[in-house]
């Protein structure tokens, strides 16, 4: 088995080297290859979360998520709402379609431009958000009773940072080395 730092440099190496200069026999360490990790996590989360508040408050986890947002900013557009999220507007036109049809949401024209449509929560859904949140704030502090408070303001600070670098992976799918030259 190789060392650990020959497998963070495996891990590292397949993520940077483009398909065609692949080295034979290359692979993946999942237990440090943090796009996998990070996925790996997010899934199961979001997969518990669905179905506990699927059961216990009818909304899966994308409903609670746009909820949660719209308890933060109030009156956006779908759009932004994409745009924190980080889904396609499709799915969230939908889930919103259906969040209004329940009664969750209002949508209102916005008074600026008549083309865009602002989403808040209603009276019900401010309601339903605030018993759903208690529980969301409990299955975080589980998660995260396995770390001290200084790694906890570590790992949300890094985070935060992997979060912002996102443009470095996401632009039109070309390398920091390539934009460069």
């Amino acid at each position: 088995m190789p060392s650990g730092r020959a497998r963070h440099a495996a891990g590292r190496a397949i993520d940077q080297a483009p398909a065609a200069d692949a080295t034979p026999g290359l692979r993946l360490d999942l237990e440090r290859y943090v796009p996998a990790l990070l996925t790996f996590v997010a899934n199961k989360l979001s997969h518990s979360a669905s179905t506990t508040y699927q059961r216990r408050f009818g909304v899966n986890v994308t409903e609670w998520r746009i909820m949660s947002l719209l308890a933060i900013e109030p009156g956006i557009s779908a759009a932004r709402v994409c745009q924190v999220i980080g889904f396609d507007k499709g799915p969230v036109s939908r889930t919103i379609a259906s969040m209004e049809k329940r009664d969750l949401v209002a949508i209102d024209e916005d008074p600026t431009d008549a083309r865009r449509r602002l989403i808040r929560l209603t009276a019900q859904g401010e309601s339903l958000h605030d018993e759903i949140i208690v529980v969301a704030l409990e299955r975080e502090r589980r998660l995260m009773d396995c770390l001290t408070p200084e790694q906890r303001d570590t790992l949300i600070d890094l985070l935060n940072r992997l979060h912002a670098n996102l443009p470095a992976v996401t632009m039109s799918g070309t390398s920091r080395r390539e934009r460069r030259d």
